[in-house]
Order: structure tokens, then sequence, then C-alpha cells
């Protein structure tokens, strides 16, 4: 199970940044861009890392708040959600 979750994280992050360098190089060559809330939507599913990783590495969408402040957002949601349910999950089996 946690290997196929790994692959996963691996398989859309890696998605997310070639995403964001398409949608990059596609503003830069003046053509149809692949949308904010698609960029999103996959940082959402689990492309956060990637998603920073592409904003820093392409220089892409670094002056749009809804990036800067919003997929650090989601990357810490998805830090800290997961680990407050360990922590609940643990601390109900030690009640009980």
């Amino acid at each position: 199970m946690s290997r196929m979750i790994f692959l996963y994280l691996m398989a859309v992050n890696i998605i997310t940044f070639i995403v964001f360098g398409i949608d990059k190089q596609r503003a830069k060559n003046h053509e149809w861009r692949i949308s904010e809330a698609t960029l999103i939507g996959l940082a959402v599913i689990g492309g956060s890392v990637g998603a920073l990783l592409g904003m820093r590495f392409f220089r892409h969408k670094t002056k749009h708040k809804k990036f800067t402040v919003g997929i650090p957002a989601i990357l810490m949601l998805q830090t800290v959600v997961p680990v407050l349910f360990m922590v609940a999950l643990r601390m109900d089996l030690m009640l009980n």
C-alpha cells in the first residue's frame, strides 16, 4: 500500500513539474495555455512539490499570489493533515 502511494506521488509530481514547464514554454511562445485551475488541481491531487519545483525552476507563476501562497498552503495541508491523522489514530489505539 505505501509503495503504491509513493509511486503515485512520484508520478503526479513529475507530471506536474513537466506541465508547469510546458505552460511556461507556451506562455513564451504566445500559444494556448494550460488553465490555472488545472495547474492548481495537479497540486491538490498530490503534485504540490512538483508545482513548487516547477515554479522555481521555470520561473513560472511566481508573481501570482494564487500560486506563491496557494501552492505552499496546499503542500502544508498535505503534510500536516496526514500527520494529525496518524497522531489521532495512535492516541485512539493507546486509549482503547
